[in-house]
């Protein structure tokens, strides 16, 4: 239970891609026992990344679960994807976890890499720690590193530990805390060593600087500082583990993974300073017995599973489940998870994560009451996920064109970056995805998951069709065939409107020389001419007026008027001397200043036109670029963004207006439609 300390300390690994945190995980299950060997990403053989995907590009496409006890205290990790086009998968779990853990690179000019994640991180409230890997492989001080990162979060970084350094390589660490001198070996604890001469007049200036910092938030410790006295070590971690909890400073520890450097140590820390699940809870505003939802999967074997993480009370199979909306649904077999193994368990305790099968309902993000109605309404996420990339795809198998609903509705309730659409002017199904890479790994789980295999094609552009100037023309449909013939006549003129207004028709007949009756069908066979027009695409920003026209008594006809105004609105669009218009979207780019000209650079480059820059409110060295692009030119600039900027640049395009498309460019446009035709 909560109380007694039984309940795990979940921990979510967080940071760039290629920072280790899949090799931290495996090296914390090493040090743990709950391996015989740490597994390596390169040899595929890790507990998490165990998805053919995830294997195949040597990095995690999907939130991994672990767990593991280390000196009789539960762990659960949340492994979390650290490529941008994979993030929405652990949206709504970061903020269940009771403390999250920045994994990041040893090199100050990776720095700006960390500032996304601790902003989002302190958005959501969410206490963390940093662990700076591959410290073996560092070339310049934690003091530089820190330095580099500390204008990029709103905490105090608080260095935990002093780094050793032999021969220009860091071989050990002097915890400051406990003022102990420790040696690296590998694959064991480290091995505590005498604290070295040269060394311990810059451990005491490490360490008074921390004190400084916690002092700042204990008036207590303050006043034994300025008194010249020496805090006692339960003060020292008394502060360390509030002010962690209450996101006041940021512990900052150093190690490797690979070589299980630091790892131990580490591992203390996070015993010690994490919060109670209770705490977790309370942040999330969960009163009582309920869950929160960390994400929905579906399992070859299983189905579907609601993993979710229990506050407040005890969870068993069968156990009631009310949503804040919508019907309650009850709970089924529980599973834990230790990558992606499951084992089935009777119940689950308070302040543990299961997969709840058939649990249907259940989202992610959600929390739930147990037995009852439980207060919460969870915590949002920092930032909306942005879904900028699309294909326009097709099962190469008709028969397969039901079971490509279902699994789409399925990957799309797994992954909070995905949706698909089916657009009703092509008539194509459309897949929105973060980036190429998510789209590309979201077409490979179709295969293998489901078995469906599609084509896919780069969706079209909506272009449209407007006219430079005002005709007259006149439609007239006759045809004789025996019996009742078909006769419609009118005259109608076409005249462009401004940008944005649309359609008009007007009804100008005098004199009954067309019955009102068949008016209507006029219009019809106007809008239909519209759908298409000489061009090939819909037009727009025309006024059209039925200024006359004549009638037979027997052969006129609904389908004789509509015929008639379709024919004439054709032949006078094809003398209004068209043209085509291309949709433009407002586009907001979010990159660090270092690359603000380079972006400025890709923006011109594909015919777009610069608004406005700002710094990114509360930021450090990041801007926010405003700028329209034709939508044309969209195609691969998420791609662009992330080679100009270590993959940190990201933006949001929305529709803003039509635009003329200069002759040139027309004619591509109509040679290349012809092409597909």
């Amino acid at each position: 239970m909560e109380g007694n300390g039984c309940a795990p300390r979940v921990v979510a690994l967080v940071g760039p891609a290629g920072a280790g945190k899949t090799s931290l995980a495996e090296a914390f299950l090493y040090a743990a026992g709950a391996v015989q060997r740490p597994g390596a990403v390169s040899d595929g053989n890790c507990v998490g990344d165990a998805s053919p995907e995830a294997r195949a590009r040597g990095g995690s496409t999907e939130m991994n679960l672990m767990r593991f006890t280390y000196l009789d205290s539960p762990f659960a990790l949340l492994d979390t994807p650290g490529s941008p086009g994979f993030a929405a998968d652990a949206a709504s779990a970061i903020p269940a976890a009771d403390l999250a853990l920045v994994v990041i690179d040893p090199d100050p000019a990776r720095a700006p890499l960390v500032e996304p994640i601790l902003r989002r991180l302190e958005a959501m409230g969410v206490p963390h720690a940093l662990f700076v890997n591959k410290i073996d492989q560092a070339r310049g001080g934690i003091p530089d590193l820190l330095e580099a990162l500390q204008p990029m979060s709103g905490a105090a970084l608080v260095a935990r530990q002093l780094p050793i350094r032999e021969g220009g390589h860091v071989t050990g660490f002097v915890d400051l805390a406990l003022e102990r001198a420790y040696h690296y070996e590998q694959g064991q604890p480290s091995r505590q060593v005498a604290l070295a001469d040269g060394l311990r007049g810059e451990e005491e200036a490490a360490r008074f600087h921390m004190l400084e910092q916690l002092a700042d938030h204990d008036d207590a410790l303050l006043e034994q500082l300025i008194a010249d006295e020496t805090p006692s070590l339960e003060t020292l971690f008394g502060d360390l583990s509030r002010e962690t909890g209450d996101g006041l400073v940021v512990p900052v520890l150093f190690g490797s993974a690979l070589n299980d450097f630091g790892i131990r140590r580490l591992l203390k820390m996070l015993r010690h300073d994490t919060p109670q699940a209770a705490a977790t809870a309370a942040r999330l505003g969960i009163e009582g017995a309920g869950l929160r939802v960390l994400k929905v999967s579906y399992g070859s074997t299983i189905g579907r599973l609601a993993i979710a993480r229990m506050f407040g009370g005890r969870l068993i199979e069968g156990a009631e489940l009310i949503r804040p909306d919508g019907p309650a649904t009850r709970a089924g077999a529980l599973f834990t998870m230790q990558g992606a193994g499951t084992t089935k368990v009777s119940a689950i305790e308070a302040g543990d994560i299961a997969g709840i099968a058939k649990a249907e309902g259940l989202i992610a993000g959600e929390v739930a009451g147990v037995g009852g109605r439980c207060a919460g309404a969870g915590c949002p996420d920092a930032e909306p996920v942005i879904a900028n990339c699309a294909l326009a795809i097709a099962a190469k198998d008709q028969k397969d064109e039901v079971r490509l609903s279902v699994a789409l509705n399925r990957l799309a309730e797994e992954d909070a970056g995905l949706r698909w659409s089916h657009d009703e002017g092509s008539r194509e199904t459309l897949l929105h995805a973060i980036n190429d890479e998510h789209l590309a790994v979201t077409l490979d789980r179709l295969q293998r998951r489901y078995g469906v295999t599609v084509s896919s094609h780069r969706p079209g552009v909506a272009y449209r069709e407007s006219i430079r100037k005002p005709v007259s023309q006149r439609g007239r449909h006759k045809k004789q065939s025996g019996g009742h013939g078909q006769f419609g006549d009118v005259m109608i003129e076409i005249r462009p409107l401004e940008r944005g207004e649309g359609f008009r028709f007007e009804d100008r007949i005098t004199g009954g020389a067309i019955p009102r009756q068949w008016i209507p069908a006029v219009e019809q066979g106007v809008r239909d001419a519209m759908t298409a027009g000489p061009l090939g695409f819909p037009v727009v920003d025309v006024a059209v007026a039925l200024v006359d026209g004549s009638f037979h008594s027997v052969d006129s006809s609904e389908l004789a008027f509509r015929t008639a105004g379709r024919m004439a609105m054709s032949e006078g669009l094809a003398a209004a001397a068209p043209y085509l218009l291309e949709p433009v979207d407002h586009v907001t780019i979010s990159a660090p200043g270092s690359a603000t000209s380079r972006v400025g650079s890709a923006v011109a480059s594909r015919r777009g036109q610069m608004l406005g820059m700002a710094g990114k409110d509360g930021w450090s060295h990041w801007d926010m670029i405003e700028a329209l692009i034709p939508e044309a030119e969209l195609h691969g600039l998420e791609a662009e963004l992330r080679s100009l900027t270590q993959g940190m640049g990201q933006y949001e395009a929305r529709f803003e207006r039509f635009a003329e498309l200069s002759s040139k460019l027309t004619g591509e446009v109509i040679k290349q439609r012809a092409t597909m035709a």
